[in-house]
């Protein structure tokens, strides 16, 4: 019946879980930047890491797609979609809207604008 509905759901709030524990990696970049350029560049030197780049690739993929389930969740509060075909449908659109995105940010971080300097 509503099996789309709890897939989405239950997988919006893992990816939750993934962002929040993404949330280290940035805490320590931003710790290294008001620290010194010599523990900015040391945070450097371990976030350009093979692993970690991998670690961002998946970060990037729950972004996208725990954006938009967000989106979905917060139209649900008003009272709308709710119906099991506009269920179906917004979930569709979550997944294919998300996978979108998710190709969008890795393509400019790989090839146009995601280059440091």
């Amino acid at each position: 019946m509503y099996r789309y509905t709890l897939l989405t759901s239950i997988t919006n709030r893992a990816t939750g879980i993934v962002l929040s524990a993404g949330l280290i990696l940035l805490v320590y970049w931003l710790v290294a930047i008001a620290s010194g350029a010599s523990a900015y560049h040391h945070a450097r030197a371990v976030l350009s890491l093979g692993v970690l780049k991998a670690i961002y690739v998946i970060l990037l993929a729950t972004f996208s797609y725990h954006l938009f389930a967000g989106v979905r969740h917060l139209i649900w509060d008003t009272g709308a979609g709710l119906e099991r075909a506009q269920s179906k449908r917004s979930a569709a659109f979550v997944v294919i809207a998300s996978l979108l995105l998710f190709v969008g940010l890795a393509w400019w971080a790989l090839h146009a604008g995601g280059h440091a300097p």
